[in-house]
């Protein structure tokens, strides 16, 4: 037996996820870190409503939103004419909006939840090198104190950043490029009078090109933004030699750092409003590349987040693209590693992931040179692809496939397998005064079938179903009935609640007899519409077989 089932290294957001989640689902789980201490640093700021969605089913969703601040929508100025403003609206069946919480401040979040779950981060730990074969990952590994180590995994999760040893070690091609300008960031406080919650981008433009750009995210704290700037030639570090040829993240070294006189000046430029910058509580150089890996592993090796792709920040969809490659990769390896999964399942990590990286790398590229205004796409689907709800895995071979989509991302009659599963409210207990939302139902569980039944006798061989379910699945799927307002009581044996008002229906699209299989990680992977017992029972057995192992 290994030493440990799984190994992470990197404690940013994305190996924090990863190992919360591993933990959470009883895995053995190390994950190391080579700083000593957490960097106070504001760095990714921004956490999607998708991510959002993502820590509610781990159960940490309520330590963020107490933690962080919303943010509305985008103010837009163009050589010091405002123009239209981007509101950040969502629409209801989105149970979470776009926030604003600083890099440090999700790591102590997502580090709280792993010491919950019974692990903890190993502080000062590099990892040195690692090969593997068929059975295990040997790897070598150097303390605080220089000591040296060796052990063995069941698999190796490279969430080592842009520079990742593990992305080398597995030989992984990264190409792409860096891109000419470099910019600096500063946490500050600034008193201008422009609405809160609102991001501001100020630019201005001459001969059709952006020769000056100030960015400003806000953060918890009053008058408290992230602030983005091109870097003035004294601050540049563009001749100094790039690690790896990737020249990518805050620079690092004895160079010269922005100072609060640096972001001042750039206000003086750009600011809409009269502004002063004080309370300076960290600043850095950035440089920014565009990059993605030909594969995101091999054999029991695998990359998330940047040492998977790196690109600008724009839309801040870095850090949560990342987090959800690690928790996508999470609840299979613990299927894996419990002798669970189907042979299809390890594969579909890449098959599932790098589509959604390669999409990412080449939309925030195109928003750096021309902005996200620019967009051809229309508000309501730009805004839902960047709080990335759009993002689904239809082609993967671990969902069914057949069902007909049409439009953008959507059924006309409701979400098809690899879609995202929709919220909904208004669902009800019989024992319950009050409705609760589908994500509710959905809280910490791993696969969900959701069976939909409108009329009397649809659901008399539910019972045979579920339980065939089940054991197919190693004891790693619940059931829920969902009934219609008509129909009465609970079904015999089945938990039963009630789409009292028939949210459920309009946005599944359910017809009687209908069945839902949510995956662990709220996305559709069945869809059986309409079925009776049989019928669904043979198409579950087939699905399942993609997932689990007989």
């Amino acid at each position: 037996m290994s030493d440990v089932d799984v190994l992470v290294a990197g404690a940013g957001p994305v190996g924090l996820t990863a190992a919360a989640e591993l933990r959470r689902r009883g895995i053995r789980c190390r994950v190391i870190d080579r700083l000593l201490t957490r960097r106070p640093f504001a760095k990714a700021v921004g956490v999607q409503p998708r991510t959002l969605e993502i820590w509610d089913r781990m159960g940490m969703v309520r330590d963020v939103l107490e933690a962080a601040v919303p943010l509305r929508g985008q103010l837009l100025f163009v050589n010091g004419e405002e123009q239209p403003r981007i509101d950040l609206t969502l629409p209801p069946d989105v149970p979470y909006g776009f926030a604003a919480l600083p890099q440090y401040e999700t790591e102590r979040l997502l580090e709280g939840l792993l010491h919950r779950c019974g692990g903890h981060v190993e502080r000062g730990v590099e990892l040195l090198s690692f090969e593997q074969d068929a059975n295990e990952v040997r790897v070598r590994i150097a303390g605080p104190s220089g000591e040296r180590q060796e052990l063995t995994a069941g698999f190796l999760i490279g969430c080592d950043g842009a520079h990742s040893l593990v992305r080398k070690g597995l030989g992984l091609s990264f190409e792409g490029a860096a891109l000419p300008e470099e910019y600096m960031l500063g946490d500050v406080e600034v008193d201008w009078d422009l609405p809160p919650g609102y991001g501001v981008r100020a630019m201005h433009r001459s001969d059709g090109r952006t020769d000056d750009l100030l960015v400003g995210i806000p953060l918890p704290g009053r008058g408290r933004y992230r602030m983005s700037m091109l870097t003035p030639p004294e601050l540049s570090r563009a001749d100094e030699a790039v690690g790896e040829g990737v020249a990518h993240g805050l620079t690092e070294g004895d160079g010269a750092v922005p100072g609060l006189e640096h972001i001042q000046a750039v206000l003086d430029r750009l600011s809409p409003r009269p502004a002063t910058a004080s309370s300076l509580r960290w600043s850095s150089v950035f440089r920014i590349s565009h990059r993605i890996v030909d594969r995101y592993g091999e054999g029991r090796v695998f990359v998330a987040g940047d040492a998977a792709h790196i690109h600008p920040p724009t839309g801040a969809q870095g850090m949560n693209t990342g987090i959800q490659d690690a928790y996508n990769l999470a609840w299979k390896l613990a299927s894996i590693v419990r002798g669970e999964a189907s042979d299809r399942l390890p594969a579909s990590y890449d098959a599932e992931r790098r589509p959604v990286g390669e999409e990412v790398v080449q939309r925030t590229v195109r928003h750096a040179s021309s902005g996200i205004e620019a967009d051809p796409d229309d508000p309501s689907t730009l805004i839902r692809r960047e709080a990335q709800l759009l993002v689904g895995y239809r082609d993967s071979p671990v969902v069914a496939h057949g069902s007909a989509a049409t439009g953008n991302g959507r059924r006309q009659d409701g979400p098809v397998p690899g879609d995202r599963a929709p919220d909904c409210g208004g669902l009800r207990y019989a024992l319950t005064a009050f409705p609760s939302r589908l994500f509710d139902l959905l809280r910490e569980r791993e696969h969900v079938l959701l069976l939909y039944v409108d009329g009397e006798g649809q659901a008399e061989r539910y019972d045979e179903v579920a339980a065939a379910a089940r054991q197919q699945a190693h004891g790693r799927l619940d059931v829920l009935v969902v009934a219609a307002p008509q129909v009465e009581g609970a079904l015999p044996g089945l938990p039963t609640v009630h789409d009292d008002r028939d949210e459920f229906r309009q946005m599944y699209g359910a017809r009687g007899g209908a069945g839902f299989l949510v995956r662990p990680d709220g996305y559709l992977g069945l869809r059986a519409d309409p079925a009776d017992g049989p019928g669904l029972s043979s198409q579950l057995s087939a699905h399942l077989s993609t997932v689990f192992r007989a």
